[in-house]
Order: structure tokens, then sequence, then C-alpha cells
């Protein structure tokens, strides 16, 4: 059937020239508990798709390559790719998952900046620093290592067949920069970091038996695109030398379709089509272009197909068409991820047809305001970091069910955004984020900061450019791919006129994605939108200032005096960071090219202080805080109206930059067992009930009043008939329970539900109490204490003192009790007063940050010991201990006695592993004393924490008959003060 509609045809596009930059090269380039069977059903749908006639002729070049380090860069003048060379490898793959390169040694010289320099001059690591025995403590170790030039050769056998065709050497993805000969032929050189390297083999080239020579350098040179970029850097992939994926031959008809440009039009229910055409042979041809639109599904039909008649002219030309999808197209997004694929087929006069089919999706990424929007309606982005972490190999995979565990993961925590910093995946990234709706976050392989920049005039801006034009070029017509930045946090004089030419130069040429400067910074009024830091709890040099550490529990606040000085969406960049103690059981899964030689550091520094034993409690404790203040994060976000999102660092773990353990998931992607799918997803996801907390420490002759909302990202209006409430104790007793009234909860957030007002009184014992909210099968869920507002004391007999004073010891000789409880600064540095202790987890890690505080990570104890029968309390941290740890004095154990066992102790920074305490008792004299590190006399009154958690302890020591075995002497406890 002939297309009655507009064709037209032109040269092909020059690509992106801003700053006077060239036209493109010649050649252009291109719930946990469910994850197994998920994982079955989504890779048995990828792998079953075979669309159109079969790809063009190819011959697979995987397997054993000849190869050679060329240590003094000697081989062009050598002549190396007309020589055999003297070593062998085995290709897909880097030299190091080959075992080529060099031990690790204390100078080796690493692609990344080492904030930190204790590794390399600090005592406590020179064991690290010997040879035969290196380690690393701010990176995962690669088993060898190499920074320059290495050969790549292979012999190859042209088939008669491709006497008439056009050939082009195909390498997925190279690292670095490759330079191809075909026997002494020079075929140039490229240096994409995002997408293939495709050489054309000349004319002249007949079938027989060649040799290919490729020289790989993966060295920094004139194009800096920054040492920390994980397109590069040794934090997370590694600087690899090597090329991965397909590896291939290509033949192809003499007039080919190269390259397919689709855009979506939902309001016309069409499609506009650029088809560039490559004819190499030299003159003009009459053709017949096809077109026609399938549905991967396969209960749905195929559209209509589409012809027209053209004269292609010679070397590249342009095509535009418009192609109809019917009168209901199916529409892609998280929910329901519709894709189609389009055939492209092209037959001419002078040779075989060329096919080519081009995945797609009928969507419109866009925004409304300060929320973005898909296809008309608004969406939430609750994103997650990937920044090329892949330890078992050191590089990215390429292979579909690699990813297909990546994101299916990320969907069963709630997730439906990943940001992919300073670097872009390979393609089966893009086709499995389509497949399930993922929305994705491209960056142009760069963080131009720490020794590079961008706007300066240097060879990076542009690369830059290059890059992007590259990977739209490549990737642009997945509808997976919604934003895109230049990179990472720039530095730069001229950034913001650089970063501004770059948004507007996008959003004139594809307006199938949203765009903005950099992420983090810096915001320009031409922004699609903005990624910012500010919208978070916890910022970059706040420390113990911020609001999870500064200010009293509660869940009433949010970020709209943030988000409301712009008019269009924000993206709360990289929040959370919250960390975790390592997991040392972790150590045996590092079997690949990377190995956990920091976690063999932080294992050893556990023995050397007795503490071995406790990993696992330490990991615990530290992780259910981390949760805990991951949800007071996500939740702030989900409470922000109109909000557009927010970026995680991270799901899962960040072994660079110092070892940053800021995921609930290690690096596989695998639990580490203090938080499931299920759990983190009450709290994040499409569908989430909010309660306002104005605290979480109530009296009981206080009333809650606690305003309850909805925030609705799923794919339609939400009917509220079944929500309701109910409050439990810790053994699910309910006391309390209601219902909100009915409601129809429109897409958004902000939608309020109700009001939760109750009295206390009934609560006559100090209680732990969970508020759940249920709408529907939707649940989240809310810790608060409530404690007696009058109490007796009756425990005259106990000394309560803020100093060990005469009558404190007096009272000990004569085998009285005493509770020590010092002011905050009161403890030596050298028995931990110079410890920064706060509520949360660390930010991080403190190396990177220069020791930005606090440097511990919440509380362990034993929530059965009797001190805590009037405390209730489980082994780790929670909002009841906030008051606590923005009080206290950390102690260092072993400093007074290496033979003390807390009552409560502090989890020490992974680095050094301290045995830290809060609470602990000894015998002084005949009397029993309670060391107390928290001060629990200063303001009492408003702290109901402190005087409850007094309280116990007095109640415990009222009722305690024996004394400690370990007894210290008073000197030695006066001397732990300043």
């Amino acid at each position: 059937m002939k297309n009655n509609k507009t064709v037209t045809m032109r040269k092909e596009e020059p690509v992106l020239s801003l700053h006077g930059m060239e036209k493109s090269e010649k050649n252009p380039t291109r719930q946990i508990t469910r994850h197994a069977s998920l994982l079955l059903v989504i890779l048995l749908a990828l792998s079953a798709r075979t669309f159109g006639q079969p790809n063009p002729a190819t011959l697979d070049l995987s397997g054993q390559w000849s190869f050679q380090i060329d240590r003094k860069d000697e081989g062009v003048e050598g002549k190396w790719f007309t020589k055999p060379l003297n070593d062998h490898i085995m290709l897909p793959g880097s030299m190091a998952s080959n075992g080529k390169g060099d031990d690790i040694a204390v100078n080796t010289p690493w692609t990344g900046s080492i904030f930190d320099s204790a590794f390399f001059k600090s005592p406590e690591f020179a064991p690290y620093r010997q040879p035969g025995n290196i380690k690393v403590p701010f990176w995962l170790q690669p088993v060898k290592y190499f920074k320059g030039v290495a050969w790549y050769q292979k012999t190859i056998t042209l088939p008669p067949s491709w006497g008439d065709k056009f050939v082009e050497l195909f390498i997925e993805r190279a690292h670095w920069e490759t330079t191809v000969w075909i026997d002494d032929v020079p075929l140039g050189q490229q240096n994409s970091l995002a997408v293939s390297h495709v050489y054309v083999l000349p004319a002249k080239i007949r079938p027989g038996v060649h040799r290919i020579s490729i020289r790989v350098d993966n060295r920094v040179k004139q194009i800096d695109v920054g040492q920390n970029s994980h397109s590069i850097s040794d934090h997370t992939q590694t600087n690899w030398n090597g090329m991965i994926g397909k590896l291939q031959l290509q033949a192809k008809p003499l007039i080919y379709v190269h390259n397919v440009k689709i855009f979506p039009n939902l309001k016309d229910q069409k499609l506009l089509v650029r088809v560039q055409l490559i004819n190499t042979t030299h003159q003009k041809a009459k053709a017949t272009l096809e077109l026609q639109a399938r549905p991967t599904a396969s209960q749905t039909s195929n559209l209509k197909k589409i012809s027209k008649a053209l004269e292609v002219q010679p070397d590249s030309s342009v095509v535009e068409i418009e192609y109809h999808m019917g009168n209901a197209p199916l529409l892609w997004d998280e929910f329901n991820p519709n894709r189609y694929v389009l055939t492209v087929n092209l037959s001419h006069e002078k040779g075989k047809a060329d096919v080519k089919d081009v995945d797609f999706g009928m969507r419109e990424f866009s925004s409304s305001g300060t929320q973005f929007t898909i296809n008309g309606r608004p969406v939430f982005l609750r994103g997650t970091l990937e920044c090329a972490i892949f330890p078992k190999t050191g590089f990215p995979p390429t292979d579909k069910a690699a990813w297909t565990n990546v994101f299916v993961t990320c969907k069963a925590f709630g997730l439906n955004h990943v940001r992919f910093h300073s670097w872009c995946p390979p393609e089966s990234a893009f086709d499995v984020a389509d497949s399930l709706g993922i929305y994705v976050q491209i960056e142009c392989s760069s963080w131009a900061n720490q020794g590079s920049a961008v706007g300066d005039g240097k060879p990076v801006d542009r690369y830059i450019l290059q890059e992007s034009e590259r990977i739209v070029n490549a990737y642009g017509n997945h509808p997976s791919f919604c934003l895109m930045a230049y990179g990472n946090e720039p530095a730069g004089d001229h950034q913001v006129k650089y970063l501004t030419d770059f948004v507007n130069y996008w959003k004139q040429h594809d307006n199938r994605r949203q765009y903005t400067t950099g992420a983090g910074w810096p915001l320009v009024p031409e922004n699609n939108y903005n990624s910012t830091p500010d919208p978070r709890i916890q910022h970059w040099g706040a420390g113990l200032k911020s609001i999870i550490n500064g200010k009293a529990p509660a869940t009433n606040y949010d970020w709209s005096g943030i988000i409301n000085q712009w008019p269009i969406p924000t993206v709360s960049h990289e929040i959370g960071q919250w960390c975790v103690f390592p997991d040392l059981k972790e150590i045996a899964q590092y079997d690949g090219v990377l190995k956990a030689k920091n976690f063999e550091i932080f294992e050893a520094t556990l023995k050397k202080n007795n503490l071995r034993h406790l990993a696992d409690s330490f990991l615990l404790a530290s992780g259910k805080l981390q949760a805990l203040c991951y949800k007071a994060d996500i939740e702030a976000a989900l409470r922000t109206k109109n909000f557009a999102g927010f970026q995680l660092l991270d799901l899962h773990d960040f072994p660079g930059q110092g070892t940053a353990l800021v995921g609930v998931l290690n690096p596989f992607w695998k639990e580490k067992g203090y938080i499931t799918a299920k759990e983190y997803s009450r709290f994040c996801n499409a569908i989430v009930p909010l309660a306002r907390f104005s605290k979480m420490i109530y009296w009981n002759d206080e009333a809650l009043d606690v305003p309850v909302e909805v925030a609705n990202f799923s794919n339609g209006a939400l009917n509220a008939g079944a929500a309701t409430w109910e409050i439990a104790d810790r053994s699910g007793k309910v006391i309390f329970k209601g219902d909100f009234p009915k409601a129809i909860i429109p897409v958004g957030n902000g939608n309020e539900l109700g009001h939760i007002k109750q009295t206390l009184t009934q609560i006559a014992a100090p209680s732990f109490l969970i508020l759940t909210v249920s709408v529907g099968a939707v649940q989240n869920s809310w810790d608060f204490f409530v404690y007696p507002a009058k109490h007796s004391e009756g425990t005259d007999e106990i000394l309560v003192t803020d100093h060990l004073d005469k009558r404190a010891v007096d009272a000990l000789n004569q085998g009285g009790k005493v509770i020590l409880t010092p002011r905050k600064g009161s403890v030596k540095p050298e028995f931990g007063g110079d410890i920064a202790v706060g509520f949360s987890s660390i930010f991080w890690n403190t190396a990177w940050t220069n020791g930005q505080p606090p440097h511990t990570l919440g509380i362990l104890c034993n929530p059965q010991h009797p001190a805590f029968a009037l405390f209730p309390t489980q082994y780790h941290s929670n909002w009841q201990w906030w008051d606590a740890m923005s009080h206290s004095n950390a102690i260092l154990l072993d400093a007074v006695d290496p033979g003390l066992h807390p009552i409560v102790r502090v989890v020490d920074d992974w680095v050094t592993s301290r045995s830290i305490g809060l609470l602990f008792e000894c015998s002084v004299g005949k009397g029993t004393l309670i060391v107390s590190g928290i001060d629990l006399l200063t303001d009492q009154e408003q702290r109901p924490e402190a005087r409850q958690l007094l309280l116990s302890l007095k109640n415990y020591l009222h009722q305690k008959s024996s004394r400690p075995s370990l007894a210290i002497s008073p000197e030695k406890i006066a001397g732990i003060f300043k």
C-alpha cells in the first residue's frame, strides 16, 4: 500500500555544533522472593523476540586473540600491526579478567581521587603496604592492574560471499581509546565510552585471510572527563583495558539503513520517522522504503504497512516519514511498558534488501509545573544511582540477564527510576528498562571535577557534546531513556554558559526526554528540570546540625519551601548516603576480578580490638538504623506536594571513595538481612500512606493529632473507601483503631486522608507503639513512644550525680548505688571525648567527607536487659534514642578496662572499630556504679526519653541485689572526665 503521507529526503544532518564543534566522524556509530520466577519470565520474553528479517551477515570475533602489552607506547612506530604478538587473551574481556597486568603495589597509578592519604603513611596501614600483602582500604582491589597501551590481534577470513558487501568492524564496548588496522591499513581511531566503536573496512579489501590489529589505550590524556567519572574510575567499574560485548564483522548491502530515529506524537497518534540511508555505490539509486510497526505483545495485531518509492542519493541522506499508529496505540509507562518494533525494509535496484528492526514505545515524558508527566499523568521519580559497580568483572555487563536482575530488584524495592551517574550503560540495559518500565537518566561519561572542568575550552568540552550526540543516536528510541544531563557535579569558571548551551541545543533538537545541565548543579532557567541536593535531610558539611541529627524526631516537614523557588520540576540529588557496618560474610562473594581487601582490613581491625564476634550484630544494628534514616529521607520527599522525585545514593553499596557502604543491598544487589524488599516498599512505592507526626515521643497525658495523607503515583485515581488506622503494641495487640472518610484520591501527593486524634491516657506503662495506616492492601507504619507523665521515684537510696565528687565516692565505699551521668563534653579525648556521636548513621564515610560527623552507627544493646524494663527498646537505635545520642559522650571501654561489657554499646566507624560504650556498670569500692555517657539530668522536664531512661536505670539498680563482677577504682573512673 502506498503511503499518502509527506516524505522528505535530505542530506545527513550535522551533529551537535556548539563552540566550534565539528561534524561527526564520516562513519557515525549506535518483591525479592519472586525474583527468580519474574526474572525467568522477562528473560524468556526478551529472548523470544524475532522481528523482521535476520540480522546482517556477521562473523563472530569472540574467542582467543593474540595480545601484547605496549609499556613504552612504541607499537605504532614499530608497526606492531604488521607483526605477530607474543601473548594471548580471551575476548570479550579485559586484561584483568584474563589475569594480565601488574600486581597491585603501593605506587599503582590508580585512576581516581584518594582524599584520605592515611593508607600511604599511617602506621596502622603499614602491614598492608608490604609487598605480597598489599591491601587498599579505599575501594575494591583488582587482581591485576594496567594503565597504558595494549594490542589485540586476530586473523580472520572474509568469506567469498562478502565480495560485494559493505563490511564494518563492530566493538560493542571498548575501554577506552581504540585504533584499528586491517593488515597494514589504518581504519581510524575512536574514543567513545558510551557507545560501540564501529570501523568501516576499505572497499578494496577482498575476501580471504586478513589480520585485524586493535590498539587499546586506557590512559587519561588530552580528553579529561574527570578521574572520578564512573565511566573510567577505579572507584567502581575500574579503569579496565579491553573490549566487551559483541565483537563482530558485519556485512551489509551497498545501500543500507544506517540509523532510524522515531519521534512519537501521542496527540496525533503517529510517528515522525527519520531514516538515515548510506549509499556506498557513489551513484543515485531507485529504492523502496517500507515501514511497519508491530507491538511486542503477541495478542495484538500488526499495524498497516506503508511504502514509498525513493531515489537514494550517494553517501548519506535522511528520509522523514509520518507513520500513523492507529486509533488506540498502546502507551508505555512504568505500569504498562508496552513496546513496539518498527521494521524498516529498504529494497533497491542495485542489490539485496536491508532490514532494520527498531524498538520504541509510544510515550511522552514531559512536565507540568513542578512535576514530571508520563503521557499527561503526573509521575514521581523514585530512583537510585547506578555507578558502574560490577565486582565480578570490573566492567559493565552487556547481557540482558544481568540487567534484568538489577531492574527487577529496583522494582521490588519500590523504585521506578535509575540514574546512571557519569556513565552510560550498554544497549541491553535499555532493552530491559524498556521491558520493565524503568525511567532512566543517562549522563555523558563525565564528572568534570577534582582536576577536570567544563566550559573552559579544553578538549573535554567538545568530547562531551560529541558523546551526547553519540548516545542519542544509539539509544534515543528507547522509551526508558527519559532524562539526560551532561554528567555529575561540574567544575569550571564557565560551566553555566557551556551547560546552558548544552541544554538549549537538546531542547531544540530532540523533544523525547527532559534535559538538565548537570546532576547536582548548576541550576539555570533553561533547564527542563533541576537536580539539586537541597531537598534532603543531611547535606555535605551539615554534620550534627542536620534535620535528622539536630532536630527532635518528627515526620511533619517537607521540601515545599525549596522546590517552590522554581517553576520547573526539582529532583533531589543523591539523598540518603546512610552507611551500615560491613557485612564480612560478603568477602567470599568477591570471587572475580575485584577483591574486598578493604573488608579484610576492617575484619583485621575488629579482631585486633577483640570485637570480631560482634561483626554480625554491628551489621544488623547499624542496618536497622540505616533503614530508618532512608525511610525518613524518602517519606520527606513523598510528603512534598508536587515534588518531582528523588535519586538515592544508593539502594546498593558504593565500594569506592573510601568505601561507602550506603546500600541496604550489597554490590551484587543482594539483601543484607535487616530489611526486605517488602518492608522497604511500604515506604517507597507508587502508593504510600504518610503520617505527619509533630514528634515521636509523648507523655501519656497528651493526645495524638496526626494528619494522614496519601502519595498516589499509580496509574489512576485511588478509591480510599477502605482506609483505616490502628495503633498496636509490639506484641501486635491493637489498642486504638479507626476509619478514614471515604474518598477518591487523585494521582499526586499531598492528598489528605484525615486526622488521627487520640488521647493517650489509656497508656499507663512505658510503651513502644506502632501506628499502621492501611489504604486497601497498601500499608505503612511508624514507631512512636509513650511514657507516663507522672511516676513515683521510690528509689531515694540511689545517688544520681553529674560528677564523681566526694559524696559519690563515699556512697560507693559504703556499699551504695550511684548513677554517674556527666554533662556532654565532659569526657577526655583519650577516653572517647573526641568521638563525634550523632543519632544517624555515618554519612557517606569519614574518609571522603574529611571526617564529617557523626562517626558512629547507632547503638547495640540487649533489649531484654533488666536495665530497660521501663524503657522499651530494640537491639538497635530507634527514635527514642535520638535524645540520648544528641546528649552523649562516647566512652572508649578498653581505655577504662578491657573487661568492660557495656549495657549500651555504640557501633563505631568500621575503619577504627573501637569498643565504645554509652552505659556500663561496675563495682567501685563496696558499691555499684552505672556510668552513663548520656547526660540524663540537663533540661530533664523537656526530655521525656532522658527522664524515662534514668527512671529505668534507677529501677534496675533498686532491684539489683548483686554487685557487678568487674571492679574499677574510683580514681580510674574519675580519670575519664575532664
